[in-house]
């Protein structure tokens, strides 16, 4: 059995992903966690049900559409962290910066309690509902080592490695469930999903890629870099169900591919800064800005070596919060990667060796500039616009977060450029009108765009071709200002009393467990560690309760959290004033003892309790402000608040530091020089102060609000559209989905016209490699959110009689637990009417032994029966058969060798296995082991020898490879 349900993402507007498969016992798969720039809690009402249910969780991209929601749902959603999250190593690092550049960026993450809640939860807050005080109450945002922990806690996969995932401590055995992560381009290290069940093969593929790029490779449909087969890989061909993205079903792609796109970019970019203007360039934070980042790095180092290169003055910027750490993780995962940038950066350690001048690395950064702080981004845009050595003007190009417009830098620089028609904003990505017109800036811009209702501007490049600029004409747009504020008075009692609303029935539902509310990590305490005094006898019991108790939370609170004293049951000592006594007689479990939690150490057989999050790698680290996770300040403001300090000690609460008795300013850590901009150059015409030394505005710690205010935006700059979104275009939806030859094909992902019209598509196209005129050859869904669909594989099954005779030919062989037999035999009719008196005359002396009366069968009770009780029989073969089909059938080798294995097989029968190249294993220096992309495994030999012990080697290993599979045989 295999369901699909969609909870965001079909046939919509919103280009978040989630995407919920229900398989066979009951194992509930999620993959995604996205939301979109409305950060609407209510869209993740529906996972929010599911939680409990799942048995693992699945990432593919790093990006807002793809895990945007996940800190979110750890920090809120009950049981959500206890939950195998399973992703690549790129998606993992650059997820991190992403959601730490979000919470950062925009109050909105942290997501408005809703209205319901604080009604049920404080009696007052419907009574002051009207003022502005009280409404918009924020819920706490997960902080920087929150993040952190909860992004430590997913597994890292490789590309092409099987594995079989653990599951939640609630979901159901997985029997056998095995995942396979493939590159999807797109992102670094996006992945498309292999789901393995039983007889369901599941390709999930959403948001891929099949072109090469300058930083990332293709999708591995075809073999991934330097694949270039004609056929699908074998691990992706062929598969129950294939769940496609139909977003970019209608796109065409430029004549002159990656190489026409990269040119049409650089030459709006020329055009703009030609004319001293600013060029703003919207992208994400993590995943698309690398492809971005590393194209202007490297036209601008080889526009600099020109005499009168355009990009020779001009300044190139990159603006996103934590964009440094982002920077440092991308250095270290070259290997994921083009191949082009392995061999650029082999080249570099090459020249290094030689003692040749080094030249700069992919991502070391020579021109770009990065900028992490707001104040950074006003000293550059307040800044006069200088001339280089030929007396032209020359401006400044900005790559900011984020795509959407609606939080990051790149809503900063466009309230600043926007009334200057000199500046420019290009836009990387097609956008898709919003419902709700409060979030729009970008789509505003690409309606602009689309619509050309105030002219276009036609400049020439170098090869005399025109370029397109859209004029904005001074349309007006609204932009949305939010910004976060301290609660106080009325809001904050009633933040208060619905925390205590929340607290109070998690410590219920617990009977005196910690709240996972607190924050504390050193917070170990009985209700979660292995006691061995909890008694069994007492869940059942605790279940029901638990209902009652939920159920009457909903109106708790009205009168100071108004639970009975039944359902307090002994937490009423703690809970209700001048109680002392409880009666515990007949009582069982926890009811027996004084409700307190002894929050101690969690030491077993082997000592105390290890913290993963004390022994992360370099790479898993991020510093606030200037400080490591593992090692907190040593006067932290929660510690030293209200303490008195020595004489001899220098405060420092983060990287604050008391200079001449006064806190001046805060003093950011440089790292490597390249990440950080020089202060010489990184304002034009601006003073010689760092830019590191503004002011950095305090950041509120507790309880806050949201305040939103609008203003209205007149815009004269222009705008182009260069598409660098990195998505599959209708061109390889036709030429793959064919050669794919899924059984069942699901469309999700984009909107509700261009997923219809690629479900006509695509019926045509398999219809006709079917040679079926009709449109029913396969099954296309197109389900809508929330709908689920029935997507199992179709079987069928036929029940045999085997004889004795044949069972006895039989000769079992076992491959991976599952036994195999081949058999030849004779099919023969059964006997049903010899049965039917059989079980007629078992009937009649069964009812004269029970003293029934008989009851005469009719005939057609006869000819039914007859029908059902009807099977075959399988004989063996009679000898004049037996010969002629013995020399028709071949023996069949059944299994899957892994060469990993091969590989541990051969070295522990003494021989010498290594890996020479990607599929290629050499053993004992003579023997080479292929596996082909369809599975099969070649062996060739360029010599034999004989070892002590082991005898010829081609001949053992092919005797191995032997024992590794079932050869069946065909007789």
């Amino acid at each position: 059995m295999f369901t699909f349900c969609s909870l965001q993402g079909a046939q919509s507007d919103s280009s978040a992903s989630q995407s919920l498969l229900e398989l066979d016992g009951g194992v509930k798969v999620l993959i995604d966690v996205g939301w979109d720039e409305t950060f609407d809690v209510a869209k993740l009402k529906e996972l929010e049900k599911q939680v409990p249910t799942l048995s693992i969780i699945l990432l593919t991209h790093a990006t807002v559409a793809h895990l945007a929601a996940f800190a979110h749902c750890c920090k809120h959603f009950p049981l959500f962290s206890r939950i195998p999250v399973y992703a690549t190593l790129p998606v993992i690092s650059l997820g991190r910066t992403l959601l730490l550049d979000l919470y950062t960026s925009t109050p909105l993450a942290s997501t408005v309690i809703p209205t319901k809640a604080l009604t049920e939860a404080s009696y007052s807050y419907s009574q002051s509902l009207s003022t502005e005080e009280d409404s918009n109450i924020l819920l706490q945002p997960p902080s920087r080592e929150e993040i952190a922990s909860y992004f430590s806690l997913i597994h890292p996969l490789k590309y092409s490695q099987p594995h079989q995932p653990l599951p939640s401590p609630f979901s159901p055995p997985l029997n056998g469930l095995t995942i396979t992560a493939y590159n999807a381009g797109h992102t670094l290290g996006g992945t498309i999903w292999h789901i393995q069940h039983g007889l369901e093969s599941i390709v999930y593929a959403v948001d891929w890629n099949q072109a090469r790029e300058n930083v990332l490779s293709g999708a591995a449909w075809l073999g991934g870099a330097g694949g270039g087969g004609a056929e699908v890989i074998e691990q992706l061909r062929k598969p129950t169900a294939l769940i496609c993205s139909s977003r970019g079903g209608e796109r065409v792609a430029l004549p002159g591919g990656r190489a026409k796109r990269d040119e049409l970019l650089l030459d709006q970019i020329r055009a703009g800064v030609s004319k001293g203007g600013i060029v703003l360039i919207p992208t994400d934070s993590s995943a698309r800005v690398l492809e971005l980042a590393y194209l202007l790095e490297h036209a601008w180092r080889t526009d600099s070596k020109e005499d009168e290169g355009t990009f020779r003055g001009a300044k190139l910027y990159l603006a996103s919060n934590n964009i440094g750490t982002t920077m440092r993780y991308t250095r270290s995962m070259l290997e994921w990667m083009d191949d082009s940038i392995i061999r650029e950066f082999e080249a570099i350690g090459q020249q290094k060796t030689e003692g040749k001048n080094r030249d700069d690395g992919p991502f070391d950064f020579k021109h770009l500039r990065l900028l992490d702080r707001k104040n950074q981004i006003d000293r550059i845009l307040t800044s006069d616009t200088i001339t280089d050595s030929f007396g032209r003007q020359v401006g400044k190009v900005i790559l900011a977060s984020d795509t959407s417009l609606e939080w990051g830098f790149s809503k900063e620089v466009l309230r600043h450029i926007a009334d200057d028609s000199r500046n420019l904003v290009i836009l990387t990505e097609k956008m898709t009108p919003l419902q709700d017109t409060k979030y729009g800036l970008a789509r505003t811009l690409w309606s602009l765009w689309e619509e050309r209702q105030h002219g276009t501007v036609t400049d020439q490049n170098s090869s005399g071709e025109d370029i397109e600029q859209v004029n904005s004409g001074g349309s007006q747009v609204e932009i949305q200002n939010t910004h976060r504020v301290a609660l106080e008075g009325s809001g904050l009692e009633i933040y208060q009393q619905w925390l205590a609303t929340q607290r109070q029935l998690q410590t219920t539902l617990q009977n005196g467990g910690a709240s996972s509310l607190e924050t504390s990590a050193d917070v170990v305490d009985d209700a979660s560690s292995d006691s061995s005094e909890s008694e069994d006898e007492s869940e059942t019991e605790q279940q029901g309760k638990a209902l009652n108790i939920s159920a009457t939370m909903g109106q708790a609170n009205r009168k100071k959290i108004g639970l009975t004293d039944e359902d307090l049951g002994i937490n009423i000592l703690l809970r209700k004033k001048g109680v002392y006594d409880y009666d515990v007689r007949g009582k069982k479990g926890r009811e027996k003892m004084f409700p307190i939690a002894v929050k101690r150490r969690r030491i077993d057989d082997f000592g105390e309790l290890i913290r993963p999050e004390d022994f992360l790698r370099a790479e898993e680290r991020d510093e606030i402000d200037g400080q490591d996770l593992r090692q907190p300040s040593k006067y932290d403001t929660k510690d030293t608040l209200g303490k008195k300090r020595k004489w001899d000690d220098v405060a420092t609460v983060g990287d604050r530091r008391l200079s001449n008795g006064a806190m001046k300013r805060q003093q950011l850590p440089r790292g490597n020089q390249r990440d950080s901009p020089d202060p010489a150059d990184s304002v034009d015409g601006a003073d010689g102060d760092d830019v590191f030394d503004a002011e950095v505005e305090e950041e509120i710690v507790g309880p806050s609000r949201l305040v939103t205010s609008s203003e209205t935006l007149k815009l004269n700059l222009r705008i182009a559209f260069v598409d660098f979104a990195g998505l599959h275009d209708k061109r390889s939806l036709q030429m793959l989905i064919p050669l794919i030859q899924p059984r069942k094909l699901i469309l999700v992902s984009g909107m509700k016209a261009e997923t219809m019209a690629l479900a006509n598509d695509c019926r045509k196209l398999l219809a006709a490699q079917l040679g079926s005129s009709g449109d029913s050859s396969i099954d296309v869904f197109t389900p809508e959110i929330g709908i689920s669909v029935d997507a199992s594989v179709d079987t069928n099954a036929w029940v045999v009689k085997l004889t004795d005779s044949l069972v006895k030919r039989l000769r079992w062989q076992h491959v991976r637990g599952l036994g195999i037999v081949t058999l030849t035999g004779r099919l023969e009719s059964g006997a049903p009417h010899d049965s039917l008196l059989d079980a007629e005359a078992s009937n009649k002396k069964q009812k004269l032994l029970t003293g029934e009366a008989e009851e005469t069968m009719t005939r057609a009770t006869l000819d039914s029966a007859a029908d059902k009780i009807e099977m075959p029989t399988l004989d063996v073969l009679p000898a004049s058969m037996a010969s002629a089909t013995r020399s028709a059938a071949q023996p069949l080798h059944v299994g899957d060798l892994r060469l990993a294995d091969l590989r541990k097989i051969m070295q522990a029968s003494g021989h010498t296995a290594e890996f020479r190249g990607e599929g290629t294993l050499l053993i004992d220096g003579t023997v080479v082991v292929r596996k082909t992309g369809t599975g099969r495994i070649e062996v060739e030999s360029g010599g034999v020898t004989a070892g002590a012990g082991h005898g010829n080697t081609f001949h053992a290993v092919k005797s191995k490879i032997y024992e590794g599979l079932a050869v069946v045989a065909g007789g």
